[in-house]
């Protein structure tokens, strides 16, 4: 079994079955062999390291969130912990795989017909194909619902799309990108699997990033381009069923959150105990103690939520608000933890030598993708008041 991390105050991760912490294990020597080496290096240089997607494809989890016909119900749990050790790692690496593994996989098994699931899903879970999400806008964030610009028209036998998406994660290299759509017939969003050299589509990197810059972010344009009947995700019929998506995927970020918060804390109480000022360790000063004690509670408070959260997901209990507060909350603590960490290196955490510079500028990304913070704290507030905010 796994050592627990230094940050598992309460030992959560006890709660995963024997067979669930040998999974842990095999991905967490991966992480630590594989991908931390190389990170700092691709995140400089802005490249992502497509040698990797072998050894995740090895690894056999892509696949596993998703239920088998006659198998038994994947654990929300262990999705959860997986998703935290990878952002415990890099948080780049860990959105890479929830783009393919949860918003692209995670929208065929939602919205898809059981031929779609079967065409599509089992390449995917090999990694043989990777998958990207276009949803956001140009013009369209936290508005896209109403304000999608992005246009399907049917033309003979298939459908013609018309528009642009921003901030597709895995857009430049993804075999498949789900492109939401607004109907130009009856005005509802529609799914639709567009692959890779499709006439008409075009996936441009793009650069400057300050956050997640492993990650190929891109803009992507759609000019007239066509789309097979075979390829509308038949159970996409309206924005309710995008919404279905983001629900489970939100509360994939509430979990990275607590990976980079316990990376965060780990690098900071290892720098304590190290760092020398006025002939002794500055973990023997007050202050910085409450620094990390202040730390260690945001990550505790944060991995409960995130660990009941994964357990109303095993029950069918859980709603849209359930995710949105813990999206909102684990990201608003995320941010006070890498804020404090970074505090505690002082000059050492503004450079990539010690790590946490990088989990400083990713937690941002975090903070704001899958909603931002105020449109989650909208969906929380109309659940407990009965009464919408958002216009």
């Amino acid at each position: 079994m796994p050592d627990l991390l230094t940050g598992d105050f309460y030992a959560f991760e006890e709660l995963l079955s024997d067979d669930e912490r040998a999974i842990l294990a095999r991905v967490r020597e991966f992480l630590r062999t594989e991908v931390a080496p190389i990170a700092n290096d691709y995140w400089a240089r802005a490249e992502f390291p497509i040698e990797l997607v072998k050894g995740y494809a090895e690894l056999g989890i892509a696949g596993r969130a998703y239920p088998e016909e006659s198998g038994p119900k994947p654990s929300s749990l262990l999705s959860g912990f997986l998703a935290l050790e990878m952002a415990h790692t890099d948080a780049s690496m860990a959105t890479f795989f929830g783009v393919h593994t949860g918003l692209a996989m995670g929208s065929i098994m939602a919205c898809g017909s059981p031929e779609q699931r079967e065409r599509w899903l089992p390449p995917m879970s090999r990694m043989d194909l990777l998958g990207a999400f276009a949803l956001t806008e140009p013009q369209g964030g936290s508005d896209v619902a109403g304000g999608m610009r992005t246009t399907a028209r049917r033309a003979g036998d298939g459908w013609v799309l018309n528009g642009a998406k921003r901030w597709i994660g895995n857009g430049t290299f993804a075999d498949l990108v789900v492109v939401w759509a607004r109907d130009a017939d009856d005005g509802q969003v529609k799914g639709f699997v567009v692959e890779k050299d499709t006439p008409g589509l075009t996936a441009t990197k793009i650069e400057n990033k300050i956050a997640l810059r492993s990650v190929q972010n891109a803009d992507i344009t759609l000019a007239d381009c066509p789309v097979p009947e075979a390829n509308r995700l038949r159970n996409a019929n309206s924005f309710r069923d995008t919404a279905g998506i983001l629900r489970r995927t939100r509360s994939g970020v509430a979990w990275q959150s607590v990976g980079v918060m316990l990376a965060a804390y780990e690098i900071a109480l290892a720098y304590a105990k190290e760092r020398e000022q006025f002939g002794r360790p500055i973990a023997k000063f007050q202050l910085v103690q409450d620094l990390l004690v202040r730390m260690l509670g945001n990550a505790t408070a944060s991995l409960a939520m995130a660990v009941r959260l994964a357990q109303l997901q095993d029950a069918g209990t859980y709603r849209d608000e359930h995710s949105a507060l813990a999206k909102a909350y684990c990201t608003t603590r995320m941010r006070e933890v890498v804020g404090w960490a970074r505090e505690l290196l002082a000059g050492n955490g503004i450079v990539l030598d010690y790590d946490i510079g990088r989990f400083v500028a990713d937690a941002e990304a975090l903070y704001s993708y899958e909603g931002t913070r105020e449109i989650n704290t909208l969906i929380v507030g109309r659940a407990i008041t009965g009464m919408g905010a958002f216009v």
